[in-house]
């Protein structure tokens, strides 16, 4: 089941960053031009959970939660074209928490806080940031 998980949450976070990049030639990103990234979970979900993020160089990375809150900063790289983050997570109590949030240059950029449902299975996954060309 956890492999599982993170197969969706990878493929699902590798969609959102592709279709995010094509529909976003408005150039009307509020962003401030940065590529200091800090993304941040926090929240009460007490099962097995799992991030998947946009690392420094653009790559899709995955891994384990073993304890909140939790935060990953790094400096974006030229060929980064943006931020994503999606959490998963099974063996949870109904009702349990997580917040993500996206922060670029300091701003926070994207927040999304969803609960478990009532098998104890929580997703989260933000709309991805993508950086001013």
């Amino acid at each position: 089941m956890k492999t599982h998980l993170k197969q969706i949450m990878l493929a699902l976070t590798l969609v959102f960053t592709f279709a995010s990049c094509s529909s976003d030639d408005d150039n009307n990103n509020s962003g401030t031009g940065s590529r200091d990234v800090k993304y941040e979970i926090t929240g009460n979900y007490s099962g097995k959970t799992s991030v998947t993020y946009l690392e420094k160089g653009g790559n899709a990375l995955n891994e384990d939660l073993t304890k909140l809150p939790w935060t990953k900063e790094f400096t974006a790289e030229a060929k980064s074209t943006g931020a994503s983050l999606s959490a998963s997570g099974f063996g949870g109590v109904a009702g349990q928490t997580l917040t993500g949030k996206i922060y670029i240059g300091g701003k926070l950029e994207n927040e999304l806080t969803v609960t478990a449902n009532s098998d104890g299975i929580i997703v989260l996954s933000l709309t991805p940031y993508v950086f001013p060309l």
